[in-house]
């Protein structure tokens, strides 16, 4: 499945990145726990470079747990900080304050130095669409954060927060989309939501995901909709064929059988009897990105995270 996402206004949303940085100490960026490599943009290391970074691994509610200390252990032996959160919840922002402290320490004990005293760290959040950054800013801001105004040489429209007495947030809502040549990561972006469904054929996004459930959690499909998926995971996974692209195609024909299966289990029916496999196809989607097939990682880290 070949994916394709490059929104029009990438270069003004950088040069926007360019200007605001000079303002600020630090950068949170959040990822989705669940894909935690396909969810960063890749251009934010390079412009962030000499800045703090704080990762925070947002929906880590429904990633796998034992991928994500992996994924934090991966991240801090790149340099980062990192706190697993779930912003809907508020599960982990109380870690967050005490995070980006130590991940400033050094701004703060210079500061210190020269005489300058309880000036607060200044943040950026930054993060690709859907990943959570809105909810994140709302549920961490909360209603008694009081908005100081624009301050000289930031961007029209953007707002400092102040969240509290050591922490200032620049709000830069829709900041830096994500570019990316990797189709692996397009997919894996594709299948949390974070493309647009209409550009996308759904119902082979959605058999590409029961290819990876019956590799990677078998047990997915059958808890979710009855004892016979747990056989067509099998089956799938069982699959061989002359190479590794044939080996694909033909476990990705037998995924569209699986989604067969579903419409009949879930009553996905078209007039005459049919099967409504689109139906089917945004049925599983949908299960999958609200949690209901259970904690799903999509994604390890490079050397498995140690």
């Amino acid at each position: 499945m070949n994916i394709q996402w490059y929104p029009g206004h990438m270069t003004k949303a950088k040069r926007a990145m360019q200007e605001d940085i000079k303002l600020i100490d630090l950068i949170i960026e959040l990822v989705d726990a669940r894909a935690p490599y396909g969810s960063r943009n890749p251009d934010i290391d390079q412009l962030g470079r000499g800045k703090a970074r704080l990762i925070l691994l947002n929906k880590s509610d429904m990633a796998d747990e034992a991928c994500s200390e992996a994924w934090m252990r991966w991240f801090e032996g790149q340099g980062f900080h990192v706190v697993k959160v779930n912003s809907r919840s508020g599960a982990g922002l109380k870690q967050i304050s005490g995070a980006v402290q130590e991940a400033c320490r050094e701004k703060i004990e210079r500061d210190r130095k020269r005489g300058i005293l309880n000036r607060p760290v200044r943040a950026m959040v930054v993060g690709i669409p859907n990943v959570g950054k809105s909810t994140f800013i709302n549920s961490f801001a909360g209603k008694a954060c009081a908005k100081t105004g624009n301050k000289p040489g930031v961007t029209k429209g953007n707002q400092w927060i102040r969240l509290s007495k050591t922490l200032e947030l620049l709000d830069t809502p829709g900041i830096l989309w994500p570019r990316f040549e990797d189709q692996t990561a397009g997919l894996h972006l594709a299948f949390i939501g974070s493309i647009n469904d209409e550009i996308l054929q759904k119902e082979e996004l959605a058999a590409e995901l029961v290819c990876f459930l019956a590799e990677r959690y078998p047990d997915a499909l059958e808890k979710r909709y009855g004892e016979a998926f747990g056989a067509c995971a099998q089956t799938i996974r069982e699959m061989a064929g002359d190479g590794a692209e044939e080996t694909h195609r033909r476990r990705l024909q037998a995924a569209y059988g699986v989604l067969e299966e579903i419409a009949r289990a879930r009553g996905c029916l078209v007039r005459g009897g049919g099967f409504d496999l689109p139906k089917a196809a945004s049925l599983l989607l949908d299960d999958f990105r609200s949690g209901k097939l259970g904690r799903i990682t999509l994604e390890l880290p490079p050397d498995g995270g140690r």
